[in-house]
């Protein structure tokens, strides 16, 4: 009889080791997936912004921006030239940002 108590708490230990050696896996595993998960967001400032730039920066940014198109609008004389060379200059002005002045964290 103790044989068989013996044999039957052995089976029941190898499955509850089983089960522990699954639920170990699956933790470690959804520990790894919000590992990644939390890498790929992006991490924002205290202020919520992704990109910190001084308030001189923007303003430079700015004034640069309207200089150019005033010169723009004030230079050319053809009114659909105008309007495109503003739209470049307003697609062109983010990157011209980010390579003039980098990113910074």
């Amino acid at each position: 009889m103790s044989k068989e108590r013996a044999r039957r708490r052995a089976e029941r230990l190898a499955v509850l080791e089983r089960e522990k050696t699954v639920r170990a896996r699956r933790v470690a595993r959804r520990e790894r997936r919000r590992a990644f998960l939390k890498n790929l967001r992006p991490r924002f400032g205290r202020d919520g912004r992704l990109y910190h730039r001084s308030r001189r920066q923007r303003i430079g940014i700015v004034v640069v921006t309207l200089l150019a198109v005033a010169a723009v609008w004030t230079l050319i004389p053809d009114t659909a030239l105008r309007i495109i060379l503003t739209a470049m200059l307003v697609l062109a002005v983010p990157a011209l940002v980010v390579v003039v002045l980098g990113r910074r964290h």
